[in-house]
């Protein structure tokens, strides 16, 4: 019983010490120079699992093209026809269907994250196949939800992934991988959907996550969910082999496994699972990236990668609607590329900020477009005019929206769900913020067609701006800077101090 007093005091007396410096300085004294600083498994790790985010890109660039698709008759020989109803619900459908994933995926994460990976990934691919042979909107729309569940478990277990395995240093760099190769899996869609009809699509799209399952086999689980569940030699292996063979982790894996006892202490033995959901360790990054998704997902990112097509088509004169498309995503592609160029120097802030205001103006730009077309259309001057001359004034705001919301909102706030929740929080807070991100985005596809007819597509882009203002105030108020903040190594103290209100 002394020796076990003795060893918990000490614990607390690191805790203590490790909370009166300064995280700069503790990431100087966390690293050797002795080759860990080599990043290039971590990278190859990280590689691996973006299959899944490509995987996902490819399902949100398909639905764009798809709908259209879908909607035209020549596409499925008069088969079956599809509804603007009918076609919000296989949308939106695959959000609900990613609400209830994300749920599931956190549960499902204590298993370990390589774990959920293997589980998923074939099932999506059948889950495409299923689309692909479908003969009716009911089956389309089933595995449009299905396919939604599986694929936000895998999107979610990557970003958790990846945070877990990557030092500081390149931390930021290799999340933005994931959103680089999804933008690639959108180009993708885009590109192609103008040339295949639905189901040749939605065949191209399964054969992605196969892809995944294969890269899953040559790469480690993560040290800190093996430690996590006891399992200390695999924990090592798995470092070592991220870190490097001739990598000193000795230090490292003692921090880790410390801190992993240190937040049991700091909870308290006896600490009921209720209060601990109310821990002030939870329960501020929960409110922060639960806040950063709302704003995300209520901005019209959604609208654009589901209904770029339609809404091309409704500002566009003579300009190719799936041309328009496609420079889209290749703007989210180049904004991605800078994000991961920027974010671990720049900082996580001054990209969110720098987001909110241009995401502010390119709003309320498209919108005053749309307005003008709808008042004006009709008028005589403007039937006079040049067909097409103003085409470019909406495809510059998409794509200064676009830039924007890839730069900055979209790939920080994926980010902070893995920086901001402490280890033992990790899944359940990833779940709780990726479900309530998915809820969200599900309230938005299905409802921007009613919003459209009743104040109209000037006044849905409007309300999308000044949804967009706010986001920038709650940033300022709110959200913490984490650029170059350990994440294993944070002792429960510190946790909790970074998530205070500035």
């Amino acid at each position: 019983m002394c020796e076990k007093k003795l060893h918990e005091e000490a614990v607390e007396k690191s805790v203590d010490k490790m909370t009166n410096i300064t995280p700069e300085t503790r990431i100087m004294m966390m690293r050797n120079n002795d080759g860990r600083n080599t990043y290039r498994r971590q990278i190859l790790a990280a590689l691996a699992v973006s299959l899944g985010p490509f995987a996902a890109g490819l399902s949100k660039g398909y639905m764009s093209p798809a709908i259209a698709s879908m909607q035209d008759s020549r596409s499925h020989d008069g088969a079956f026809t599809v509804s603007d109803q009918q076609a919000s619900w296989i949308a939106s459908l695959s959000l609900l269907g990613a609400f209830i994933g994300g749920i599931l995926g956190g549960m499902a994460m204590r298993l370990g994250r390589r774990t959920v990976l293997i589980a998923t990934a074939l099932p999506y691919t059948l889950a495409w196949l299923a689309t692909a042979l479908s003969t009716g909107v009911h089956m389309i729309s089933a595995a449009s939800f299905c396919g939604g569940m599986l694929i936000c478990c895998i999107n979610m277990t990557t970003q958790v992934y990846v945070t877990e395995i990557a030092v500081p240093e390149i931390r930021g760099c290799l999340s933005s991988v994931l959103k680089i190769l999804s933008q690639i899996g959108i180009l993708i869609s885009f590109s192609i959907g103008a040339y295949l009809n639905w189901y040749q699509l939605a065949l191209m799209v399964a054969a992605a996550p196969i892809l995944l399952f294969f890269a899953l086999f040559f790469i480690p689980e993560t040290p800190s969910s093996l430690l996590l569940r006891g399992r200390e030699q695999e924990a090592e292996e798995s470092l070592q082999w991220l870190r490097g063979p001739e990598a000193d982790i000795r230090q490292e894996l003692a921090t880790i496994r410390t801190n992993i006892y240190a937040s049991k202490l700091y909870n308290g033995g006896n600490t009921s699972k209720f209060k601990a959901l109310l821990s002030k360790r939870l329960t501020r990054p929960v409110l922060i990236t639960c806040g950063l998704m709302f704003f995300q997902r209520f901005t019209g990112a959604n609208l654009f990668n589901f209904y770029a097509v339609k809404l091309f088509k409704k500002t566009f004169r003579t300009m190719n609607p799936h041309g328009g498309a496609i420079a889209t995503s290749v703007a989210q592609l180049l904004a991605s590329c800078l994000s991961g160029m920027l974010i671990d120097n720049v900082g996580r802030l001054p990209l969110l900020m720098i987001s909110g205001v241009m995401m502010s103006i390119a709003l309320a730009g498209f919108g005053s477009y749309a307005y003008y077309e709808d008042v004006f259309r009709n008028s005589t001057d403007i039937m006079q005019s040049e067909p097409g001359s103003y085409d470019w004034i909406p495809l510059l705001c998409v794509l200064t929206f676009t830039i924007a919301f890839s730069l900055g909102i979209s790939p920080i706030s994926s980010l902070l769900i893995g920086e901001l929740f402490p280890l033992e929080y990790r899944s359940t807070g990833s779940a709780l913020a990726t479900s309530f991100s998915h809820l969200c985005g599900f309230v938005n596809v299905k409802t921007a067609a009613d919003f459209q007819d009743h104040i109209g597509l000037y006044g849905l882009f409007w309300m999308y701006a000044g949804i967009s203002v706010l986001c920038l105030l709650f940033v300022v108020l709110f959200v913490p800077e984490t650029k170059g903040r350990e994440i294993d190594e944070m002792d429960p103290k510190y946790v909790e101090s970074l998530c205070i209100n500035r």
